[in-house]
């Protein structure tokens, strides 16, 4: 995949599937430390040990609608190739956390994406989901929490189209602001 936040598209529906109310995205990014971590978190029915244990494997898939499961694999792969690495936490009943780390400034490294624009997909396909969004910068955060939202539009639908667009628009000058620390550029840069 071209952009990180296609991989955070893929493991979120991966959640969704199976059967996550509340979905935790994390992103954090230290340029002292020259790292880059990514962490979904979601309380569905979780992931056998088996396909924890194999998850270099692309023919290892819960699935039942395809025969491949390339979501994971393909996510560890773009870690391994950016000298970091993925862990995956599951327990069946009580739900999945992936954290997929990168070395931030990596040449292979692919750039974060368009991360408001994946929240804003995310939303307006799943107005039933609560999402947490944090995306770390340093010393800065920003944190979207569609619990707060739909408690402040009070009746009003996350996926109304004008909302999403708002929302959308929202998040993206957010995260700008978030990364025009001294010497930084938008978040969405490649390192």
């Amino acid at each position: 995949m071209r952009e990180l936040s296609l991989h955070v598209l893929d493991v979120v529906e991966n959640g969704i599937a199976a059967g996550a109310r509340c979905i935790t995205i994390r992103v954090e990014e230290s340029t002292a430390r020259d790292r880059l971590e990514i962490t979904i978190r979601d309380d569905g029915r979780g992931m056998p040990a088996e396909k924890i244990r194999n998850l270099a494997d692309p023919f290892v898939t819960t699935r039942t609608t395809r025969r491949v499961g390339l979501g994971l694999s393909l996510l560890a792969a773009a870690a391994r190739r950016c000298e970091g690495d993925i862990r995956v936490d599951a327990e069946p009943g009580r739900g999945t956390e992936v954290t997929a780390f990168f070395r931030r400034s990596h040449i292979d490294r692919a750039p974060l994406g368009d991360m408001a624009a994946t929240m804003g997909m995310l939303i307006i396909g799943n107005p039933h989901l609560d999402i947490v969004y944090t995306h770390r910068l340093d010393e800065g955060e920003f944190v979207l929490d569609t619990r707060e939202l739909k408690a402040e539009l009070e009746g009003l639908s996350l996926s109304e189209p004008v909302v999403v667009q708002h929302l959308t628009e929202s998040i993206r000058r957010s995260l700008n602001e978030l990364a025009s620390g001294p010497g930084e550029g938008t978040v969405n840069d490649h390192p």
